[in-house]
């Protein structure tokens, strides 16, 4: 049954929110059990639809699986292997799914990936993942609507630069190059923390990587990894997500768990629009005193660079700012669908190319919206939030992707909003 989020708009947000383990690490994280017969176990990971999808993907591989959702434990472990094919029936969920490619054909030697589905943002490159895999010394071959790489001498270590920044690229070739034989070296890299985490989980298993956090990482490849245990850091997306909900209704939240240093520069515009952002010994406190929100320009990057997974969040907050702002999306080509819902609710939105041009209006009219994909899904509750009236985002499967119980932690701050089965 399809759900939707109904919400009456105007009420500030006062209190606190625990940020849940960050989505875009849990993933590759749980996918690194590929890598060695010995148990993995992670703490912390978020009870997400994303997280489902591609545990059921590793169940029909084989994975034996302990998910306690109550505590956020989850136990993994590969020691029998059943199948090395992602069939279509899985990948279609999550364009994540992608990940398995690497580790699998590291440890087997051959691996078989359905082409992958997931949100309508814009094109992923798949020929990145391939063309790391060729490099490293797989044949790689496309049959059927399927990715299929043999290495059944192995993987060779090898230089790869890429030509744009990739973290899902990033992620899988370092997963495929820790047990290569001899070194790799990534250029180019990405640069996001849950990249250098996911590097600090494989040096834990045993894998020598060096250079995590800077363009240029180095993995020199080991015979094999071990199990260990590892804590998922908190999510810096919801955190940024918070901050916006936060900043957008006047109110004041803490965000507890929420790592500053991984959205500086998402923060020091929240300050430019005038809003308070305070680092506390638990977390990061942002509050909104002010009558006007500030107009600024912003072009999404690769990190440290603005992030696109709060470009829609952030738009939503210069709906009702004083003046016009300019925002760039350079990452995604489709990742301004949420503009024309938005301008449904009477924001001013232009798009020309990869551009909006948003002219501040004095308030927003609550109205039925779609979501299209997961970050859009949040834009339209926090447009929600301010609005006048009520509003009711459909499809909302799309924020259960990536946010874990959103409804019930704006709910426990001030927030009108409901979940409604249609």
């Amino acid at each position: 049954m399809l759900q939707s989020m109904k919400i009456i708009g105007g009420y500030p947000l006062f209190g606190e929110i625990s940020i849940s383990g960050a989505k875009n690490l849990a993933l590759p994280a749980i996918v690194t059990t590929l890598l060695t017969d010995n148990e993995i176990t992670l703490n912390n990971v978020p009870n997400l639809s994303d997280v489902t999808s591609l545990l059921e993907l590793l169940e029909y591989l084989g994975c034996d699986i302990n998910h306690d959702t109550a505590h956020k434990q989850l136990i993994l472990k590969t020691t029998n292997i059943k199948h090395t094919e992602a069939p279509y029936d899985f990948v279609r969920k999550m364009r994540a799914s992608i990940l398995v490619l690497g580790p699998m054909i590291a440890r087997f030697g051959r691996a078989s990936v359905s082409f992958p589905g997931g949100c309508a943002i814009g094109v992923r490159a798949i020929d990145l993942h391939i063309r790391t895999l060729q490099l490293l010394g797989a044949e790689v071959t496309i049959d059927n609507g399927f990715i299929k790489a043999y290495s059944p001498n192995g993987l060779t270590g090898c230089d790869i630069t890429f030509p744009i920044v990739t973290v899902t690229g990033t992620e899988n070739s370092i997963m495929a190059a820790v047990l290569a034989n001899g070194t790799t070296r990534l250029i180019n890299a990405a640069m996001e923390p849950e990249v250098e985490e996911l590097c600090n989980l494989l040096n834990n298993m045993g894998a020598k990587i060096t250079g995590q956090g800077t363009s240029t990482i180095t993995i020199e490849g080991v015979e094999s990894l071990h199990g260990t245990t590892f804590d998922i850091m908190p999510d810096r997306i919801e955190a940024g997500t918070y901050a916006i909900a936060s900043a957008i209704t006047h109110g004041k939240l803490l965000l507890k768990n929420c790592i500053y240093n991984h959205l500086e520069i998402f923060f020091n515009t929240l300050k430019s629009n005038g809003v308070s952002i305070t680092q506390q010994d638990n977390g990061v406190l942002v509050e909104n005193n002010n009558d006007k929100i500030n107009s600024i320009d912003i072009s999404t990057a690769p990190y440290p660079g603005f992030p696109t997974d709060l470009q829609a969040q952030y738009m939503a907050l210069m709906t009702i700012s004083e003046g016009v702002s300019l925002i760039t999306e350079n990452l995604f080509e489709n990742r301004l669908m949420h503009t024309q819902e938005l301008n449904r609710m009477g924001a001013n939105i232009i798009v020309k190319g990869n551009t909006a041009t948003v002219k501040g209006v004095e308030n927003l009219n609550g109205a039925p919206v779609m979501a299209t994909d997961l970050r859009a899904s949040a834009s339209l509750i926090l447009a929600g939030l301010v609005a006048k009236g009520e509003t009711t985002v459909n499809r909302l499967y799309h924020i259960d992707r990536g946010y874990e119980n959103i409804d019930n932690k704006l709910l426990q701050c001030g927030a009108h909003i409901k979940r409604i089965t249609v």
